[in-house]
């Protein structure tokens, strides 16, 4: 939706805002979205945190190459947002990539 449209949603609606300007669940204080919803409810799954990282580097376009994995998830990311503009569709054929990713952190966590 419009990002002019947000806030009056999520009141109507009871939804959080998520990865729109003013919002908590935002980029705030350098950290990308994904790392603001970790920090609010105090996530702290190795994985998550391991994936928090990776995110953040592909997200924030200074700090790219501060995870090798970054590159390779922000040109997937891409990638999909090519194929599939729509955001609702987009979202729904990347969850795959995401969960196997984080199946790959949770083990790299460990190592």
């Amino acid at each position: 939706m419009p990002a002019s449209e947000v806030e009056k949603v999520a009141k109507e609606t009871g939804a959080i805002p998520f990865d729109v300007p003013g919002a908590a669940l935002g980029h705030v204080e350098g950290r990308c979205s994904f790392e603001s919803i970790i920090r609010t409810f105090d996530l702290r799954d190795p994985g998550l945190l391991r994936l928090a990282k990776i995110v953040h580097a592909a997200d924030i376009a200074k700090d790219i190459d501060t995870d090798p994995v970054a590159r390779g998830l922000e040109a997937l990311a891409t990638g999909y947002s090519i194929r599939f503009p729509d955001d609702a569709e987009n979202l729904a054929r990347q969850l795959e990539l995401y969960d196997a990713l984080y199946a790959w952190c949770r083990f790299d966590a460990r190592a």
